[in-house]
């Protein structure tokens, strides 16, 4: 006795027509980005990165670790590249629009994404020393490169951003959710975050797309930087792309399970205190604290 599922291959077929959209015009499959590959590149761009932290190097010479960065980067980039072109096709389609320069673009842009890692490199070099610097637990910057969640996040997020500027958002926020999905903190691939950046704990925070950081922040768990309300035009749908997360400036602590919603701007300098709910700008240096607790007695019918 066997199942029968030709029916149910049929229908399956039947929704997922109503909804796919990996067949162009001309009747040609377009391969999506695949989240696997997309994973391996990323791996192995963060080997090129750290050879001997992430990536297992060997040996103590510079011409040795030289041999193994331009291998494993190599490698890396081309398997980007490779993916970088089934987004570029896949998008140019959705817009009725033909790619076929598509091997071209894609080209240009990962040699534009390589071109930028060393810059990538020195402000994620900063983000560890603020990890070490914030966190009195730390005993090395070996420790919070290999362990830290908040590390491991901002690292994904200063590739995913680089890839986001350049074009590919899909890429982007491929490596932004694997991020996510292991470390709990999802970080939006268009956020702008600057350098000395430290999420201590991390579970729970979420940065949204348009959100600006400034130099030296540090966010603990279960901080939200949202977004207050969205947008729609006159049909109703939703509005993309303006801004509506909060502007936090240099030097900001914000405590654990603090939410801040819409476009504010939160002052160089100022304290948020935990769990505080703010829907408004604070100017610089401020100091926002939970309203306290209130405890009242009614004896005898009193008050009431």
């Amino acid at each position: 006795m066997t199942l029968k599922i030709d029916g149910i291959v049929s229908a399956l077929r039947s929704s997922r027509s109503a909804l796919s959209r990996t067949v162009d015009p001309n009747g040609r499959v377009l391969d999506l980005p695949s989240p696997r590959e997309v994973s391996e590149a990323v791996s192995g761009i963060t080997s090129s990165l750290f050879p001997r932290r992430y990536g297992g190097a060997k040996g103590g010479l510079n011409g040795e670790l030289d041999y193994f960065v331009g291998y494993t980067l190599g490698k890396a980039l081309e398997a980007l590249r490779a993916q970088v072109v089934r987004e570029l096709r896949f998008t140019a389609s959705l817009n009725g629009n033909e790619l076929d320069d598509g091997e071209a673009v894609a080209l240009s842009i990962a040699q534009d994404f390589a071109d930028g890692l060393p810059a990538i490199l020195d402000i994620l070099y900063s983000d560890i020393r603020a990890a070490y610097d914030g966190d009195p637990s730390a005993k090395s910057h070996e420790e919070v490169l290999l362990s830290y969640p908040g590390v491991k996040a901002i690292i994904h997020h200063r590739l995913a951003h680089a890839l986001y500027k350049l074009g590919v958002p899909i890429i982007a926020r491929i490596i932004a959710e694997s991020s996510h999905s292991s470390t709990g903190i999802d970080i939006h691939p268009g956020a702008e975050i600057g350098g000395s950046f430290f999420i201590d704990h991390g579970t729970g925070v979420v940065i949204g797309e348009t959100a600006v950081i400034g130099e030296r922040v540090r966010l603990y768990q279960a901080v939200t930087l949202g977004a207050k309300r969205f947008s729609v035009d006159e049909n109703g749908a939703l509005v993309k792309g303006l801004p509506r997360h909060p502007i936090v400036e240099d030097d900001v602590v914000v405590y654990a399970g603090a939410t801040i919603l819409g476009r504010v701007t939160i002052g160089r300098g100022s304290v948020i205190g935990g769990n505080v709910w703010l829907t408004r700008s604070v100017p610089p240096n401020s100091n926002i604290v939970q309203a306290q607790a209130r405890s009242e007695t009614f004896d005898g019918g009193a008050g009431i």
